[in-house]
């Protein structure tokens, strides 16, 4: 990445050992008080004890390991599965005055050796390798060199180690082996997504030693959640980009020739955007990703390769082009919107028809029927008819009871408000009764077009305007048609095959059309087009982001909507701050991210002190940056 590590002031390796916690919070990171769980993780890796902390995307996981590995002697070892999230943890780290180091493959020779040379001279504390990089005599050699001392070993993204996870990794069995070498370190294992058996099979095949379990709330409740049914999805992608329009985002498609084609097309409409995924070569993949962190490039389009790590919080939106395998998988996507804390959306494009897509794929599964359970749960969140974000934290065995606060803006099914069940028995009759008179050859498509009437080349040709069943449905539009195949979807009255997505009846649904049931479902008619989170709306409820609280301190807070001064500071410090970055070849949320900005816009701080009373404002920002962001202000 060439970083310019130069150019920033470093805190020596010794300053904080056996410090207070909430002291290297402060002078280090800038931040008053901890997230939850962070300081209870923190104390038991502290005390020697060897602990599994499940934190959402965003939670603040990294704090967990960082703020140990400066108060223990000798070094903190963390593993991490992706040479992009080690470049990305260094150069934030570098940013706050923490030397850390990464050793692995993209190092030159004399790179490696000062590396190296560093570590044994106490001049680092956290030092990045991969989990194949840890099985190698030459890493253990040096870990085990006498004058080295390691004392935590972190195990990020830990849920790659079990067979359940939804991002297996064989090389994460052999972690465990390190104990044999380094007995005495306590031993942090760290994910966003664990379900209760990804729970046990991290602390089993870790070996930790009668381990801590910390597991926080998975409720990120400034991500709105949305399903839309997939319909003309280049369309759905480009409408939903123009509601977020100038925002970061990333678009996750099945397959590499889906990623190639929709950043064909969205290049051609005039988006910025750049595609990744492992059929690249290593240097394209640097490069893209390099260009979106640094905000270079506004949308990124990938596939599941793509992601994992990536400390960029100013994502806004997440857009699944097509169903992830599962709800994990999902969560782990979704999460890369919105780090921090500020609204964000993430949106699923629903089609029956990907399941045939994901099936192909599970005899190269580890294990097809564990595949097929996890594919399962997630088809079930896509088609659920009440509130998603309950379904998906209920999943993680959490029970979620929106707030007055948040209830308005949960995700698409309760924006809506409360769907009353309405009696539906008339078009139930009217779509199962064409389904069979067109024999079930045919897809929501065609079917609804002989519902309403359709004159078209095909329906013609096949007299299909003959049967009693043409034109009976003109009462509803065709989203509202669409919406209902997909209401007697869920509710198991008809089933779309995967291969052609042609509607069948199923037993149930010809039992009920057979005895002339009545139907009572939660049908609304009218405004099936699906709406995004509005942050005009929720700003007029609540502040754009979660205020952290000590005692009545606030300590972000969000400028008022009429300071002009402010907007003047924050468009201002951006370009001041994109300067910056350029010049030190990190990307601009290194040297401070959007809540910070806000913060520092609403606060004005005149003088280097005051500084200090900004959020994510650390000692070492405040002596590298605080002088230019002064002056940036008092030039207004």
């Amino acid at each position: 990445m060439g970083l310019c590590y130069n150019k920033f002031m470093k805190i020596h390796a010794d300053t904080f050992i056996g410090e207070k916690p909430e002291v290297v919070l402060k002078k280090v990171f800038g931040y008053d008080s901890f997230r939850p769980l962070q300081k209870d993780i923190i104390s038991n890796v502290l005390q020697g004890k060897d602990t599994l902390a499940i934190m959402p995307t965003g939670g603040g996981k990294s704090i967990c390991y960082q703020i140990p590995a400066l108060i223990l002697e000798g070094i903190t070892i963390v593993v991490s599965p992706l040479i992009s999230l080690m470049q990305d943890q260094v150069q934030s780290l570098e940013a706050d005055g923490i030397h850390s180091v990464f050793l692995n493959s993209t190092l030159e020779w004399e790179e490696y050796k000062t590396t190296v040379n560093e570590i044994r001279q106490g001049l680092t504390k956290i030092v990045y390798v991969s989990p194949e990089g840890l099985s190698t005599g030459k890493i253990r050699d040096l870990l085990t060199e006498e004058g080295i001392t390691v004392s935590c070993i972190t195990i990020d993204e830990a849920h790659c180690i079990s067979q359940w996870g939804h991002d297996f990794r064989p090389d994460y069995l052999d972690i465990c082996t390190i104990r044999n070498y380094l007995p005495d370190a306590v031993m942090l294992a760290l994910t966003a997504t664990a379900t209760e058996q990804v729970r046990t099979d991290i602390a089993k095949n870790l070996r930790l030693k009668n381990p801590s379990i910390f597991v926080s709330s998975f409720n990120r409740s400034n991500i709105y959640l949305e399903v839309q049914p997939k319909r003309k999805a280049v369309d759905q992608v480009i409408n939903y980009i123009k509601k977020h329009s100038g925002d970061s985002g990333i678009i996750y498609c099945f397959s590499r020739r889906q990623v190639d084609e929709l950043t064909e097309t969205l290049d051609k409409k005039g988006y910025s955007v750049l595609n990744y995924h492992a059929g690249l070569t290593d240097a394209v993949r640097a490069k893209n990703q390099e260009l979106f962190i640094k905000d270079e490039v506004q949308i990124m389009i990938a596939t599941v390769a793509f992601g994992m790590g990536i400390d960029k919080p100013n994502v806004r939106f997440v857009i699944n082009y097509d169903l992830p395998k599962s709800l994990e998988e999902y969560y782990q996507e979704i999460g890369r919107a919105g780090r921090d804390g500020l609204p964000s959306s993430a949106l699923l494009l629903y089609s029956p028809g990907d399941l045939f897509k994901i099936r192909y794929f599970f005899e190269e599964a580890a294990d097809p029927e564990k595949s097929e359970i996890l594919l399962q749960t997630m088809v079930k969140f896509a088609t659920e008819r009440s509130c998603r974000r309950k379904a998906l934290l209920k999943y993680f065995g959490e029970k979620y009871e929106p707030s007055a606060e948040t209830k308005d803006c949960c995700c698409d099914i309760c924006s809506k408000g409360e769907q009353e069940n309405v009696n539906v028995t008339i078009p139930f009759q009217k779509l199962l009764s064409c389904i069979l008179r067109l024999n079930e050859r045919f897809g929501a498509t065609y079917v609804i077009d002989v519902l309403m009437g359709s004159r078209n080349k095909r329906i013609m040709e096949n007299g299909h305007n003959m049967i009693s069943t043409w034109g009976i449905g003109s009462e509803y539009s065709k989203d509202e048609w669409y919406e209902f195949v997909n209401l007697l979807i869920a509710e198991n009255y008809i089933i779309k095959e995967p291969e052609y997505s042609v509607l069948k009846v199923t037993y149930n649904g010809r039992s009920a059309l057979k005895n002339r049931d009545t139907i009572v479902l939660p049908f609304v008619t009218g405004g099936y087009s699906s709406g995004s989170f509005s942050l005009e709306k929720s700003e007029a409820k609540k502040p754009a982001y979660i205020i952290h609280k000590k005692s009545e301190k606030i300590i972000a807070e969000k400028p008022a909507e009429n300071d002009e001064s402010a907007l003047q500071i924050i468009e201002a410090l951006k370009k001041w701050r994109k300067r910056k970055a350029d010049d030190l070849n990190v990307p601009p949320y290194v040297i401070f991210n959007d809540k910070t900005l806000l913060d520092i816009a609403a606060k004005k701080p005149k003088t280097k002190s005051e500084l200090l009373n900004v959020y994510g404002m650390g000692n070492t920002k405040v002596e590298n940056f605080g002088t230019s962001i002064l002056s940036t202000i008092e030039d207004l």
